[in-house]
């Protein structure tokens, strides 16, 4: 990487910048950078004015320069290269490169990201690792940065204006910087692969035009680490020793395990490398799969149960310590390309396996979601392996690790020809480990009885609302329950409560209702989407939250359209003690009795005794009258165990009371929470016409007594409520 061949972005029209974005000189007159800097993303039409300063501006040696775009493909890579209208000078030539093997490698590389800026670009030297088994996804390297910005206050992104940068392994160009990877917040970033660069003809072309040598692409490989091991894993090595040493049997057994470890780790092996002991152990000090790997090689090997229990016990502990994973690189490999398929056919199915299979345990993040997105796979098999093993379910069984119990659950739920591949995957793992058949056996066993039970249909997904006090901006606590039809519900548990905008709960919601429809007996029940909360939160327009679009495709639209969106109140049970009672009397007494308010009933008190008297078993209300009278009037309601109030949010006045005609407020009562859904419909559709407003409290009737599915694991009273 040469600083000298840095370059600042700079694009727009030429009465205002609208694009910031780096770019690396790869010859005397062309920059590469990333497409999308230069384009008006609305309009998709280059901007008429590029410029371009190159050289690092610590070093006080930069030239600026128009530049027009020489180079850029239609469609992907996102990348393009500019030709600068006057030349820049820089000895030598790049270098490319593409990353190889499994060990993650450090990379480096030079941008403008906003994060940086103090009024003006500063560059930042960009730094981490890059992860090759990570990497794929549209022909991208994973950068897994080590400084990592925190997200700003004004909600303009961080890495803004470092798209472009040119990314280094060993001095070699492997990617340019396309995109943030949002799903890890700022520490990850995408970068299109040289390799798919390279494999543009046009590249070629205009590189070789413009007097840029002919690009030679070399496999770039992590290096062998060397020994001596140093630090926290220093002890753990000698404990590893100790065990290993009595098995390999002598220096040339041990050197054929290095070297064998070596090549499959991916690392750049010299002839007639014959690693010692130490060496094996920096190996295994530098890759984390590297233990599970060797004991792969070791465990069939083995003279005696003596040698395979201690091995077993090896691997348990260094898993303990935080020095080792569970899987080796063969394993791991195997088991996402295993539920690969799976997570993009049924992205809920995954989750909905984790809930059960490990109900008894907080689930990490990315398992707590209510979908699993193909591009987060990984990351969840890793967290998996990280989940605390069972206890032995009868005397003397080996405790079995959380990703086994999550892969028997996956494989009984497909129940198809995937089964027996992930119960073969299954076995390999536990014999390697250690672990006995009958312990593994057990958890099948759990996991076929959890499969066979018919899971009655999700009638309603009930979201839980509270607002963030502590929040500076508008933010909610949130939670959200499965309430199925049997009366039994599922809570959607996350490893940490944290505050989101209307916009991010929204999504949130959406994923659960999507991971709910695609559940087996769903199909023909959509769920009924409830809110609770408390009275303060009966004025939010919660259904007017928008999540946004759900793909490039269908447009966006507010959870209120999408769904059959309701209020519910419980708080107001717990401040009037015969309000549920009430409740229940109302709908016994039938779903015929409405009252619609007018003037006679404008106070609290008159109200009061219209509901108490004529009104006794008025199953609906609906709701007139000023914005300040519908709030004590609602609160009135609900304390006399009203069951259902509607009213439009933008009256101001009884004049506006037939503004709710479209909707018939009167007319079939079971009904009405889908004619509210096609009314907000016509709202979000014409938000100039003066269309109703309509908000809708519906409080559930009783449901039946929940049924227990018990399973063996783990023992009695281990579990966490």
């Amino acid at each position: 990487m040469d600083p000298r061949r840095l370059a600042l972005l700079r694009c727009g029209t030429a009465r205002q910048r609208h694009s910031t974005g780096s770019g690396y000189l790869v010859a005397p007159r062309l920059v590469l950078t990333a497409r999308h800097v230069l384009v008006d993303r609305h309009t998709g039409v280059t901007w008429p004015e590029i410029h371009v300063t190159t050289g690092h501006p610590g070093a006080g040696d930069t030239a600026r320069t128009r530049a027009r775009v020489a180079w850029m493909p239609q469609d992907d890579p996102d990348v393009a290269l500019l030709r600068l209208d006057d030349p820049v000078e820089v000895p030598g030539s790049v270098r490319w490169g593409h990353p190889v093997g499994r060990t993650p490698l450090r990379y480096e590389g030079l941008g403008f990201p906003l994060a940086s800026s103090n009024g003006r670009r500063d560059a930042e030297h960009l730094r981490g690792d890059l992860p090759p088994l990570s990497s794929g996804v549209r022909d991208c390297h994973v950068l897994d940065q080590d400084p990592v910005p925190e997200p700003r206050e004004d909600g303009r992104a961080a890495w803004a204006g470092v798209s472009g940068a040119a990314i280094f392994c060993d001095d070699h160009l492997v990617g340019v910087v396309v995109e943030n990877y949002r799903s890890y917040g700022t520490r990850r970033l995408l970068a299109c692969s040289a390799k798919a660069l390279l494999g543009q003809r046009e590249f070629h072309e205009c590189l070789q035009r413009y007097g840029g040598e002919p690009p030679r692409l070399v496999e770039v490989g992590a290096p062998l680490p060397k020994a001596p091991l140093a630090g926290e894993f220093a002890r753990v090595g000698k404990m590893i020793e100790q065990v290993l040493w009595p098995m390999l049997g002598g220096p040339e057994t041990c050197a054929a395990h290095g070297r064998a470890l070596a090549h499959q780790l991916g690392a750049r092996v010299p002839a007639g490398y014959a690693p010692s002991l130490d060496d094996l152990l920096a190996l295994i000090a530098a890759h984390p799969r590297a233990l599970a790997t060797l004991s792969g090689s070791l465990s069939p090997v083995l003279g005696n149960d003596v040698e395979r229990a201690r091995l077993t016990a090896l691997l348990a502990r260094v898993r303990a310590l935080g020095f080792g994973a569970m899987l080796s690189y063969e394993e791991h490999e195997q088991l996402l390309d295993l539920l690969r398929g799976i997570c993009a056919e049924q992205p809920s199915l995954i989750p909905r396996c984790a809930r059960e299979a490990l109900r008894y345990g907080c689930l990490p993040e990315v398992l707590s979601h209510p979908l699993l997105r193909v591009e987060d796979l990984e990351t969840a098999v890793e967290a998996g392996e990280t989940l605390p093993d069972s206890s032995g379910v009868r005397s003397g069984s080996s405790p079995v690790p959380a990703l086994l119990r999550l892969t028997e659950h996956i494989a009984a739920a497909v129940a198809d020809e995937r089964t027996v591949a992930l119960r073969s995957w299954a076995n390999g793992v536990a014999d390697r480990m250690g672990i006995r058949p009958e312990a593994l056996d057990e958890r099948r066993a759990d996991a076929e009885d959890w499969a066979l039970q018919q899971l009655p249909p999700v009638i309603r997904v009930v979201l839980e609302l509270s607002a963030d006090e502590e929040a500076a901006d508008e933010r909610y606590l949130s939670r959200i329950l499965l309430a199925r039809h049997d009366g039994t519900h599922t809570v959607l548990r996350e490893p940490e409560t944290v505050s989101r905008t209307p916009q991010e709960v929204a999504r949130r919601l959406r994923d659960a209702v999507e991971g709910v429809t695609s559940e087996p007996g769903q199909e023909e029940h959509v769920p009924w989407v409830t809110i609770l909360v408390g009275r303060e939160g009966l004025r939010l327009a919660v259904d007017e939250w928008n999540p946004g679009p759900p793909n490039e495709f269908v447009p966006e639209q507010p959870i209120g359209v999408e769904y059959r969106l309701t209020l519910s109140c419980p708080e107001m049970s717990k401040l009037v003690a015969t309000r549920d009672r009430d409740q229940r009397r109302r709908w016994a007494g039938g779903r015929s009795r409405t009252l619609v308010t007018d003037p006679s009933c404008a106070s609290s008190r008159q109200l009061t005794r219209v509901l108490q008297h004529g009104h006794r078993d008025a199953t609906r209300v609906v709701l007139h009258g000023t914005r300040e009278q519908r709030t004590s009037l609602l609160q009135v309601c609900l304390a006399l165990g009203v069951p259902v109030v509607l009213w439009d949010r933008e009256a101001d006045s009884y004049e506006d009371a037939p503004r709710l005609r479209t909707l018939d407020p009167t007319g079939p009562l079971a009904d009405l929470p889908e004619r509210v859904r096609k009314a907000r419909g016509e709202a979000f559709d014409a938000p100039a016409v003066n269309l109703p407003r309509p908000a809708l409290v519906w409080e559930q009737e009783s449901s039946p007594e929940p049924r227990i599915l018990r399973l063996r694991d783990p023992e009695k009273g281990s579990h966490l409520s």
